[in-house]
């Protein structure tokens, strides 16, 4: 009996190394961190909580949410926290319940002349994150990387059964907070996995599509780019490499900002700006009303950092920033 039990603990050990037992999320180290990485990921039933310290920094949904059953859908950021806990996304908004948090989503997406969807008002399109690791980059940043088949019921296999067509690879790298900001970045990867594979925006003057933000927009937002204060409009503003929105989230006199930078490795950077002061979400257009290919031998790689911050933009130096994000090179 005792050496039955030996060889069964023997045979859990060698599973468990193998990753047997490991569930769906992985931890790997991509550098030598030094120290005890104060960024954690934390998974749950739903995705995956990143803190540092007592401080939640913002929620992954791996899992496919809905509202009674309608825009089912994953694969975003949602909360999203700033640096005094206060929440500066949304979900689900009343307005356009198809809007969460943080994502990344086209109107148009065909393979050859067959519209199979549409990502942004999620209608017939699914997100099926099959794979998640999680990636201790260096001693003062962790990262969530998943991997994502894009599915549609009107895309099938001889069986019936929705098959992947576009494989997207989301890299999420949360950074250690500095005294007044932190920085995450995004990097989302889209590899075709059939010929004729199509995205795009919408199809009309506004054209929006691409990494989106559904922030809160109290009353008397400031919106800032590189060139000063901006007025939103209804169609795209001039092209920046970035644009910052500041107010006040939680009504309490207390002013916090987000920052989108683009990175310029981007195709089409810098890009156009659909900007709105109410019900509405923020985002750097790609690729526009236009639709773009997917290669199924390189994918498109789109890069973003954002900075959350205390006060307003007037108390950084964004062109700064963004000159150091742009020197980093992939």
């Amino acid at each position: 009996m005792k050496d039955l039990r030996n060889r069964l603990l023997r045979v859990i050990a060698i599973l468990a190394a193998l990753g047997t037992f490991g569930g769906c999320c992985r931890i790997e180290k991509r550098a030598d961190t030094g120290a005890s990485d104060p960024v954690k990921i934390i998974e749950n039933n739903e995705g995956f909580l990143v803190t540092e310290g007592e401080q939640k920094i913002l929620f992954y949904q791996r899992e496919p949410k809905s509202l009674d059953g309608k825009y089912t859908r994953s694969d975003y950021v949602h909360p999203l926290y700033g640096l005094d806990g206060e929440i500066l996304t949304e979900d689900f908004p009343a307005d356009h319940p198809h809007h969460r948090g943080i994502f990344w989503a086209w109107h148009q997406i065909y393979v050859g002349d067959k519209k199979l969807g549409d990502g942004w008002s999620v209608q017939d399109v699914s997100w099926d994150v099959y794979d998640a690791k999680i990636l201790a980059v260096d001693s003062r940043s962790r990262a969530l990387q998943v991997q994502v088949f894009w599915k549609s019921p009107l895309w099938t296999d001889a069986t019936g059964h929705p098959k992947p067509f576009v494989r997207e690879t989301t890299t999420i790298t949360v950074h250690r907070a500095q005294p007044d900001l932190r920085k995450i970045d995004f990097a989302i990867s889209l590899l075709a996995l059939e010929d004729g594979v199509r995205i795009g925006g919408a199809e009309n003057a506004k054209a929006y599509g691409g990494f989106s933000t559904r922030i809160k927009l109290p009353d008397g937002m400031e919106f800032v780019g590189p060139a000063g204060p901006v007025e939103p409009i209804l169609t795209p503003l001039p092209a920046a490499p970035w644009m910052d929105f500041s107010g006040d989230f939680d009504g309490d006199a207390r002013m916090t900002g987000l920052a989108i930078l683009c990175h310029e490795s981007n195709p089409g950077y810098p890009h156009l700006w659909i900007l709105r002061r109410k019900r509405a979400m923020q985002n750097p257009v790609w690729p526009g009303r236009h639709t773009v290919s997917l290669s199924r031998e390189k994918p498109i790689t789109l890069r973003y950092r954002l900075i959350i911050h205390r006060a307003n933009a007037h108390n950084l130096n964004l062109n700064k920033l963004q000159a150091e994000y742009n020197a980093q090179q992939y």
